[in-house]
Formats: structure tokens, C-alpha cells, sequence
């Protein structure tokens, strides 16, 4: 059996880049876009659940259709997700590239999951390694301790229970690629679930030190996190390796700019400091790589 729900859409509102932060890889087990719809496999309170979304440009409509237990859930939270409860109106443009992509991209909406786990452990997973190394480890985790999602999609997953995760043994996080860094810090944060749920429905300082007060989980992580299960419209992210560099030389031209510089040149936009930087992200002007990649390490040879 499966329940909808269908939302009236803002003009120009972009499905698809939406929620595309919500995907972990190309080949994300827990996400699927086919046929023009988005497929989310998810956890939710009330048990996994599966979401089908799709747009009907000409109607201005989105609508849903929900399968498991956790199906109701997430189609009372539908609108929250799709961005609902985000205000770009509130968001001043200091610059003329920030002007221009704020124009180029009204239909802009920042997602909010309302589920802290679900961000938190794959932004955990993506810690010091690159993309391809961190999404292979959430692809094969979990495949292997998961489950298929309800309804009829036979290739989507849910992500593991906090439990589950707990009881991942040794080898298998070598094998997936994840050293005892992380792993000690996806268990440390399963232990404690609950308390980091809360996160979900408080305010970005006290969401922060609620998920910091994890061993492992610093400002960087927990940015990450908020960014999608709150939908924090300033919850930028710091201690990245390319996003300081990327502001600095789209802003400015400047081809060096650290965390420092980077929160210097965002502080007219106070309040939508996340918002500031996706724009400036999806105007694609960034410096030529001047840096060898990170190494792909492979733990399990260890």
C-alpha cells in the first residue's frame, strides 16, 4: 500500500537540484533518479520508508507517493523537505556574482530532512578522504547491514539502524575503506542517536554543539550535517580543503583564501552564509587544481 501527497510548487522551482544534495555519489544505494522522479530510501522515526517524487513544471505541483512504515512521515514532512520552510527572500546579494546567480537560480530551495542520522554518518564517512573513497565506503555499508527499501523499487536501500551500525565488525570497515578514526566515530554517534535527532528541530548554534560534543564530529562534520537535516541557511561549512579557495577566487580573484579570509569575505551575508556560498558554488567559476588529489588509501590491505 502506498499514500500521497501533492505540494504546490514556487514558480521555477528546481526538483532535482534541490535534493541533489541528499545524494552520496553516482551510485548512492539510497538514491535513485529515474524517469524524470526521485527515488529516497530513508529512516525515519516510525521505520524506513520510501519516497517517489516528481514535478509537473506545467501545473506547478510536486507530488509524492510513500511506501513502508515510515511512509506517513515522511509525506507530513514533504513540503519541509522540498524547501518549503526556506525564505530566499531573506537573502541580500553583496556581490555581483552572487546578484547574478541569485537571478539565475530563483527556483533554489534548501532541503530539510529533518533526520540528523541520515546526514551525519555519511559526512562522517567523507572526513579526510575524497568523494570517491567515502561513497564507495556508504555504498557498500549499506548494501551489506541495510535493507531494501519498502515498496516496488527492487534496486533502493534504508541505511542501517543506529544498532546495526554499532555492530559492524572490525574487518567490514576495512574493508569498506573506513579507518578506526571514522568508524569509532559512527559508533559513538549511533550510541547516541536519539540526543543527536534533537538536533534536527533546534537552533543552528545549539545544533552545533549538541553534534560536536560527539569525539570525532568537528565544525566541518556538523556543518555538513545541518545543512541537510535542517536546512540551515548559514550553516557553512569550514575546514574544507577547496570551498575557502573556491570563495576567494570567485569573489575576489585571489587563488589563496583560507577559512579566515573566507568568513571575512561572507560576513556581509550573516545569517545566509550557506546560501551565499551554493550560489557562488553553482556560478562555476573556480580556480584551476593546483594541488596533487589526496591519495586513494585502501585499509583493508592493512
Amino acid at each position: 500500500m502506498s499514500a500521497t501527497r501533492t505540494w504546490t510548487a514556487p514558480e521555477s522551482y528546481d526538483l532535482k537540484g534541490n535534493l541533489r544534495v541528499l545524494r552520496r555519489g553516482p551510485y548512492d544505494p539510497c538514491y535513485r533518479i529515474e524517469g524524470g522522479a526521485v527515488w529516497r530510501g530513508t529512516r525515519t522515526p516510525a521505520g524506513p520508508a520510501t519516497l517517489r517524487i516528481t514535478a509537473d513544471a506545467a501545473a506547478g505541483t510536486v507530488s509524492a507517493q510513500a511506501w513502508g512504515p515510515g511512509g506517513d512521515w515522511c509525506l507530513d514532512r514533504l513540503p519541509a523537505l522540498l524547501g518549503a520552510e526556506d525564505d530566499p527572500s531573506a537573502f541580500v546579494p553583496h556581490h555581483p556574482l552572487t546578484r547574478t546567480a541569485h537571478r539565475r537560480h530563483p527556483g533554489l530551495r534548501l532541503a530539510r530532512t529533518g533526520l540528523v542520522m541520515e546526514a551525519l554518518i555519511p559526512s562522517v564517512l567523507e572526513q579526510k578522504v575524497t568523494t570517491h573513497e567515502a561513497y564507495r565506503a556508504w555504498r557498500l555499508l549499506v548494501r551489506r547491514y541495510g535493507e531494501r527499501a519498502p515498496g516496488p523499487h527492487q534496486n533502493l536501500h534504508v541505511m542501517p539502524e543506529p544498532r546495526a551500525w554499532c555492530r559492524i565488525p572490525s574487518w567490514e570497515w576495512h574493508r569498506a575503506g573506513v579507518d578506526n578514526k571514522r568508524s569509532a566515530t559512527v559508533i559513538r554517534a549511533a550510541q547516541r542517536a536519539p540526543r543527536l535527532e534533537e538536533a534536527a528541530s533546534m537552533e543552528l548554534a545549539g545544533a552545533m554543539r549538541r553534534l560536536q560534543l560527539i569525539p570525532g564530529i568537528g565544525p566541518w562534520t556538523a556543518a555538513e550535517t545541518l545543512q541537510r537535516s535542517n536546512g540551515d541557511p548559514d550553516a557553512l561549512t569550514v575546514g574544507d580543503l577547496h570551498l575557502p579557495r573556491i570563495i576567494g577566487y570567485s569573489l575576489t580573484g585571489a587563488r589563496n583564501t583560507d577559512d579566515a579570509g573566507m568568513l571575512e569575505l561572507l560576513a556581509p551575508y550573516e545569517g545566509q552564509r550557506h546560501r551565499a556560498a551554493r550560489l557562488i558554488l553553482l556560478a562555476g567559476r573556480a580556480p584551476a587544481r593546483r594541488e596533487p588529489r589526496f591519495p586513494i588509501g585502501d585499509i583493508a590491505r592493512l
